[in-house]
C-alpha cells in the first residue's frame, strides 16, 4: 500500500478505537447509575410496601419479560444490585450520585461535591466517580469478598488504574493485597524525595504471596530465583504495575570481581532501576550492606541523568522488623526488606507435590475444548 494511505489508515483506526473505548465508558457509566437507581428504588418498597415475600422475583419476570435481553433483570442480579447499592449507601447518599448522573448524562467532569459520609470528606467525594470506572462484573467480586468500604475502594482505584481483568482482580483480592500494600520495613523517607517515597513505599508489599509456584521445602536460592523467572509474568504481577524486566543474575564488574544481582528491574512510573535480591532464610542485617553496594553500582553505571534514585528490595523468607529497621537505619541507599509466602495454603507436606491451579485450569480446558 501506498505509504501516505497506511499512515492515513493507522490514524482512522486509532481514532475509531478512541471512540469505542469512549463509548464503551459511557454505557457502562450508564449501567451503573442504572443499577444504582434500581437499587434504591428496590430498598425503598422493600421498608414501605407489604407485598409478601415473593415480590422480588415477581418484578424480576416482570422485568425480563419486557427487556428480555437485558440479563441485569434475573432475580440473581437484582439481589446483587441490592446488596451492592446496601454496601456504598450509607457512606454517599443520593444526592452526590444524582450529581454524578447529570455530570454522566452531560458528558461532563465526573468529579462531585457535597456528598455526606463518615469515612472521611476526600475519601467519600470519590466514591460515585469511583462507581463508574469498573465494570458490573469486577464490583460483583468486590462486594462478595471485601468486608470493608475502604477495602472496597481500595481495589476500585487500583483496578481503574491498572486496567485489570476480573481475574487478576480476584487473584490480587485473594491474596491480600489491600492488607500487604505499603507495609514493609523500609528507610525510603529519609532516602528518597517526596513523592517518589511515598510511591516507593506504595509498591512495597509484606509479605508476597508467590502461591504460583510449585517448590518442595528443600528449595534453594537458585531454585527460588529460577521458578520466579519462569513466572515472571506472575511476579511482575505480584510485584505491581510498572515494573519493567530488565534481567536475572545481572553481570556486573568491579575492581576486576564479578558479581551478579538476583533480580534487575525498571520501574516506569518511579523512573528508576529496582534491585531485589532472593533470600530463602531469614534476614540478617549483611543483606543490606550487599544491597546498598549493588544500588552504588547500579546508580553508577546505569542510572541516567533523569532517572531517579535506584531502589533496593530484599525478599526473605522470614524478617525481624526490629533487626531490619536497624539494619537500615544510617543508609544513604533506599531499601526495603519484605518477606515472601509460597503455597501458603497447603499442608507442608504437600508443597511441590500438587499441580498448581492454573495447570488444572488448564487441563480442565483441554477437555472440555
Amino acid at each position: 500500500m501506498n505509504p501516505d494511505y497506511k499512515q492515513w489508515l493507522a490514524h482512522l483506526k486509532a481514532q475509531i478505537r478512541s471512540a469505542q473505548i469512549k463509548a464503551a465508558l459511557k454505557v457502562n457509566a450508564e449501567l451503573i447509575l442504572l443499577y444504582w437507581q434500581l437499587g434504591n428504588e428496590i430498598v425503598q418498597k422493600q421498608n414501605e410496601a407489604k407485598w409478601g415475600d415473593k415480590w422480588l422475583h415477581q418484578l424480576s419476570k416482570d422485568l425480563m419479560s419486557e427487556f428480555p435481553d437485558i440479563k441485569g433483570c434475573s432475580h440473581t442480579n437484582l439481589k446483587y444490585i441490592i446488596r451492592w447499592y446496601q454496601f456504598y449507601a450509607p457512606a454517599i447518599g443520593q444526592q452526590a450520585v444524582a450529581q454524578l448522573q447529570n455530570k454522566v448524562k452531560t458528558g461532563g467532569n465526573t468529579t462531585v461535591q457535597q456528598p455526606v459520609g463518615q469515612i472521611g470528606q476526600q475519601v467519600v467525594d470519590q466514591i460515585p466517580a469511583l462507581l463508574t470506572t469498573i465494570p458490573w462484573g469486577h464490583h460483583l467480586q468486590i462486594i462478595t469478598k471485601c468486608k470493608k468500604l475502604e477495602e472496597a475502594l481500595f481495589y476500585i482505584k487500583e483496578t481503574s488504574t491498572h486496567n485489570w481483568s476480573r481475574a487478576v482482580l480476584v487473584h490480587q483480592i485473594e491474596s491480600g493485597l489491600y492488607h500487604r500494600k505499603g507495609t514493609a520495613v523500609t528507610n525510603f523517607e529519609t532516602t528518597l524525595p517526596k513523592p517518589q517515597s511515598d510511591l516507593a513505599k506504595e509498591l512495597l508489599k509484606d509479605p508476597y504471596t508467590f502461591d504460583f509456584l510449585s517448590l518442595s521445602e528443600e528449595y534453594k536460592e537458585r531454585d527460588l530465583e529460577n521458578a520466579l523467572t519462569d513466572h515472571i509474568t506472575k511476579f511482575l504481577l505480584e510485584l505491581g504495575a510498572g515494573f519493567s524486566f530488565v534481567g536475572r543474575q545481572y553481570h556486573i564488574t568491579v575492581g576486576g570481581d564479578d558479581f551478579y544481582i538476583d533480580l534487575l528491574f525498571y520501574h516506569l512510573k518511579l523512573r528508576c532501576f529496582v534491585v531485589i535480591e532472593l533470600k530463602t532464610g531469614k534476614f540478617i542485617p549483611e543483606y543490606a550492606g550487599k544491597l546498598n553496594f549493588y544500588l552504588n553500582i547500579i546508580d553508577d553505571s546505569l542510572k541516567h541523568a533523569t532517572d531517579q534514585p535506584s531502589i533496593g528490595i530484599i525478599i526473605c523468607k522470614e524478617r525481624n522488623k526490629v533487626v531490619a529497621e536497624y539494619a537500615l537505619r544510617g543508609m544513604d541507599k533506599p531499601i526495603g526488606v519484605s518477606e515472601y509466602q509460597l503455597t501458603e495454603k497447603l499442608p507442608a507436606a504437600l508443597k511441590g507435590k500438587l499441580p498448581t491451579v492454573e495447570q488444572i485450569e488448564e487441563e480442565l480446558k483441554d477437555i472440555t475444548e
